[in-house]
């Protein structure tokens, strides 16, 4: 089941998932648009609210759920928990750091459910977490994971709807294995993405809390490009954070973000790849750079959340409970999208 289909990566997950092969149930809670669309598919369908009381019961006979209905920080923890009750697999497409550490909370429950909840199984977070992973085999003693990717794609709506909720909150880094926040623009170096060096500004990115997961580095931050001039901008915000966070000033802008564009179209996508970059370093100093390009990042979220999902119904065979998309489905994953290079490594001291 794809849930949020009618949504702008849920839509993109079912057409590509109905090309493939796959017949997924559509469901949301808009039941004109999810019928439109299940209609153009020839695929089935249902509507309901995750408020419903009968939440359980409407995906009891579904293996595996794709949560693509955001915002995430309200609608993952109802459908994770009708998961474990259903004893249905779950999957989302987030990369808010609140609903990674939500779903760690679950993972006994989900054991013993004997199902799997894997949340960001697209953008974010598995180019990010594959790489975690791999410089983790490298160096196995790393105490620092330092990240980052570089596009010069759009975002969706509901992407950017998450960014403007996270402003108000600060940055996040994982410092001595604690969520640790710190100002907006607090920390910047340059970084060659692979694509050359670049300013570069830490963000809340959802590694912060995955990669401690799938790693055990104690300490994590995650880049992404910026300019003098935005940088500059971000540390000034720290100043207004309280004001940004008001909810007359959310609904404003979030009203704003509806006014635009639902997400980048094909042509769009095509001419946006990503560039991912990963160090670690040891206590010595000794230190591991990691590269690799891939697709844009709807296109890897979309295939992404159907590999996974396909794996999860193939006679799964794996660990129950909390995963990361690397502890899934194996920290390779990435270079099995479509589209998407290889690793590179390179190493200093």
């Amino acid at each position: 089941m794809i849930y949020g289909a009618n949504g702008y990566t849920g839509e993109l997950t079912a057409r590509r998932a109905k090309l493939q092969g796959m017949k997924p149930i559509l469901a949301g809670r808009n039941e004109k648009s999810i019928q439109a669309l299940a209609d153009e598919l020839d695929l089935p369908f249902r509507c309901f609210s995750l408020e419903d009381d009968h939440l359980v019961e409407c995906i009891k006979d579904v293996s595996v759920v794709v949560h693509s209905a955001g915002p995430f920080s309200k609608t993952a923890k109802p459908m994770m928990e009708a998961c474990i009750k259903a004893k249905t697999h779950y999957l989302d497409i987030t990369g808010e750091i609140s609903v990674f550490e939500a779903s760690q909370k679950l993972s006994h429950q989900a054991r013993e459910a004997e199902i799997v909840i894997c949340p960001g199984v697209g953008f974010d977070v598995i180019p990010t977490d594959c790489v975690a992973a791999q410089l983790k085999l490298k160096m196995p003693d790393a105490i620092h994971l330092r990240m980052g990717f570089d596009s010069n794609g759009s975002f969706s709506r509901g992407t950017a709807k998450t960014s403007i909720e996270g402003i108000p909150q600060g940055c996040k880094i994982r410092k001595d294995g604690k969520l640790t926040t710190i100002p907006l623009g607090a920390l910047d170096r340059k970084i060659d993405f692979g694509n050359g060096e670049k300013l570069a500004v830490a963000i809340p990115w959802g590694d912060i809390s995955t990669a401690f997961y799938s790693t055990s580095i104690p300490n994590i931050e995650v880049y992404m490009p910026t300019s003098a001039t935005a940088l500059k901008s971000m540390k000034l915000a720290n100043y207004v954070r309280w004001f940004l966070g008001l909810s007359i000033v959310q609904k404003i802008l979030k009203n704003k973000i509806d006014q635009g564009p639902k997400g980048p179209d094909e042509n769009q996508r095509q001419k946006s790849p990503m560039h991912v970059w990963g160090e670690v370093e040891n206590d010595a100093g000794k230190k591991v750079i990691c590269r690799i390009k891939t697709n844009n990042g709807y296109e890897v979220t979309v295939n992404g959340s159907i590999i996974c999902a396909n794996h999860l119904l193939e006679n799964y065979q794996g660990n129950f409970g909390t995963l990361t998309p690397s502890q899934l489905v194996g920290p390779n994953l990435v270079e099995s999208l479509p589209d998407c290079g290889s690793f590179s490594f390179e190493t200093s001291t």
